[in-house]
């Protein structure tokens, strides 16, 4: 009887001591495990976080970070192609040379004056003479908005008004772009994409001195705001729409014309 109960005495303690066993080794799988998991989780966030940083950068860059005003300002528009020569019917800058032109940009919200200086930038101030003769900009609106602390544009001319660009109609070079970075309030300048050959038919308008980077070839300033300015300065206090720096105005603004003499 005495032997029997030692030997359920036994059988006990080896059993505890086998299930104190069996609970370590789980422990030890679960950390492990756990560690495993939230490696994986803080690889997955450091991911994505450099992913929203770079399409941030590359797509829709803030006035300090601009990477072009034509999808910024940055200043740039959608790139759908880097072309490597222009389109064939952009217009000779030969045949604007030496000629500054004066005129109007007519809008929903203002009759904008503004003056072209071909001595300055003759490519960009053929291919807008040629757009506006052709009267292309008729119903374009002014769809993007800029109110950044060092930078502010109003974005016009995009063929769709979504800041696409036309892949069939691209040009260059980048013209007549400061040195320090500094747009001064009422400079009309050419938005376009990543590379310095793919302008379009975009424009904006500086509404305050504004420092844009000049790292990847600047903006060609090809003229400046004549009268009308101040309306578009009240356009960018109302801000963007559903609030930010940088989106459609909320106050809507579209293109009647762009006439030029």
């Amino acid at each position: 009887m005495a032997a029997d109960s030692r030997g359920r005495d036994m059988r006990r303690h080896i059993a505890q001591i086998e299930a104190k066993r069996e609970l370590k080794r789980a422990q030890i799988v679960r950390r492990r495990r756990d560690s495993l998991f939230a490696g994986v989780a803080a690889a997955v966030v450091l991911a994505l976080a450099i992913s929203l940083q770079l399409f941030w950068f590359s797509s829709n860059p803030t006035a300090a970070q601009m990477d072009v005003l034509e999808d910024a300002p940055g200043v740039r528009q959608t790139d759908p192609v880097e072309p490597s020569a222009n389109a064939a019917d952009i217009p000779d800058p030969a045949t604007v040379e030496g000629e500054v032109f004066t005129g109007t940009l007519a809008t929903s919200a203002v009759d904008i004056g503004v003056e072209l200086d071909a001595n300055l930038a003759p490519q960009a101030v053929a291919v807008f003479k040629s757009l506006a003769e052709e009267n292309f900009f008729a119903g374009k609106s002014c769809h993007r908005l800029t109110t950044a602390e060092t930078m502010g544009v109003l974005q016009c001319g995009s063929p769709n008004g979504d800041g696409a660009s036309d892949p069939n109609y691209q040009w260059g070079p980048v013209e007549n772009t400061p040195e320090d970075g500094t747009y001064p309030a009422g400079s009309i300048a050419v938005a376009r994409g990543q590379s310095t050959d793919s302008h379009g038919t975009q424009f904006f308008i500086v509404h305050k001195d504004s420092q844009i980077p000049q790292d990847t070839g600047g903006y060609t300033i090809m003229g400046r705001v004549t009268s009308g300015l101040e309306v578009v300065q009240e356009i960018a206090e109302a801000g963007v729409e559903g609030g930010g720096e940088d989106g459609p105005p909320a106050t809507p603004v579209t293109i009647d014309s762009l006439t030029l003499r």
